[in-house]
């Protein structure tokens, strides 16, 4: 889960920008960047860690120029690092993005076929290569950015800039959240509403399957088949702290809420529903591994913990792997007799639990094949491991956990049914 912005008009869009990725950040925190057209080409800024960190580096290279678009990041392919980060550029193209592009990995084989060099680990690298393969044939930014997309599956919000036409910026939307403001002369896009309510309350939320190009003017809406839509924006009664919530009345009930959507991020991209299989490319285990496997434990702590309770039940009934479960705190307070042959699954959302690491390393030491199932990319646990499987709950603000657990439980059973 990233956050997006975007702005065009005729102010100064960069401090609009920055504000609006401000009132994300709950969204994505592991890097941000900005990209504005300056009058000549368009100019891009990143930097990782908290967005601090991006104003920053803005201060020493400054970004002018009245159209741009803005990213906050919440990885899910690549490491948190700058060359990771978003905005992303091929050619003339520069984009951010929000969601899993399920067939990442085909779409990266035939570009690289075609000679693509890529300079990042992202799924959303390969849609600006896409759209820039589509716009040197002579296409227009809408037309090249539909025809891209049509080779896509998953989920996506796009905003997406050109410097062949610097009036505008196309936005896309399938699975992920993207709304469009309207104020006077002037248009916004964003993830949610609170990063552009302080600027306009008259919005139009984007529905599944739908482009649109904003201009100064307006927007132009269609379906991604060309077909025109035509839908008023509405009024915008919440406050920013309202809105931030998403009208929920905090954000545990708004998280709660998110679970459905969270849980299909997870199972994105690792299902084949043709063959009734789990796909190995994304699990951190693969085949050849998974057939010495002759015992399977589980060592977490807190939530987690009861997340591989579910875990073990799932693993002896599908799998018919003898498994056990364990807290990590007691699994490194005896002498576990563990090693060749044992699959350890250290599960922890943050990817830091400080016991699960310690315990994951003791496993580790003795000879078993470690698994890390984790929210977090790159985080301590998933570094250690052999293999990491990420949920893709996104940041989860509330103390309770609710989409992070689940998404845990919806990792247990793809394990299950793919061992």
């Amino acid at each position: 889960m990233c956050g997006i912005v975007g702005y065009v008009g005729p102010q100064a869009c960069a401090d609009i920008l920055v504000d609006g990725l401000r009132r994300l950040e709950y969204r994505g925190y592991d890097s941000a960047g900005l990209a504005v057209f300056d009058g000549k080409q368009t100019n891009v800024v990143r930097a990782v860690g908290k967005l601090q960190n991006l104003v920053v580096a803005l201060r020493e290279k400054p970004l002018t120029g009245s159209l741009g678009i803005g990213h906050t990041r919440w990885a899910t392919h690549g490491r948190p690092t700058e060359v990771n980060a978003h905005p992303h550029s091929a050619g003339d193209i520069t984009l951010v993005h929000n969601g899993i592009i399920e067939n990442h990995l085909e779409l990266k084989r035939h570009l690289a076929e075609e000679g693509v060099k890529f300079a990042s680990d992202t799924d959303t690298e390969i849609v600006a290569h896409l759209i820039q393969r589509e716009a040197k044939t002579g296409a227009d930014l809408l037309t090249a950015v539909r025809k891209a997309l049509a080779s896509v599956q998953g989920a996506y919000a796009v905003a997406v800039l050109d410097n062949r036409q610097p009036d505008r910026i196309i936005v896309a939307k399938n699975a992920s959240p993207l709304v469009v403001g309207f104020g006077d002369g002037e248009m916004f896009c964003a993830s949610d509403m609170p990063a552009i309510l302080p600027y306009t309350k008259r919005m139009l939320p984007l529905e599944e399957g739908e482009i649109g190009v904003l201009t100064r003017d307006g927007l132009e809406l269609m379906t991604l088949d060309g077909k025109a839509v035509d839908r008023q924006p509405k009024t915008i009664t919440w406050s920013t702290s309202q809105a931030e919530k998403g009208g929920y009345k905090h954000f545990m009930l708004k998280e709660i809420h998110e679970q459905p959507r969270a849980i299909e991020d997870t199972l994105r991209g690792r299902v084949d529903l043709g063959a009734a299989d789990v796909i190995e490319t994304e699990l951190g285990i693969d085949a050849a591994a998974a057939e010495k496997i002759k015992r399977v434990f589980f060592i977490a702590c807190g939530t987690s913990h009861h997340a591989t309770l579910y875990g073990r039940f799932l693993m002896e009934a599908i799998a018919k792997i003898p498994s056990q479960t364990e807290l990590a705190s007691e699994f490194i307070g005896r002498e576990p007799v563990v090693g060749e042959g044992d699959l350890v699954v250290a599960v922890s959302q943050s990817g830091e639990t400080l016991d699960t690491l310690g315990a994951l390393k003791v496993a580790k030491e003795r000879g078993a094949r470690i698994l890390a199932v984790a929210n977090v990319i790159d985080s301590a646990i998933p570094r250690a491991a052999h293999g990491a499987f990420y949920t893709h709950a996104g940041p989860e603000i509330g103390v309770a956990s609710t989409k992070c657990f689940t998404t845990q439980l919806a990792a247990m059973v793809l394990l299950a049914v793919y061992l």
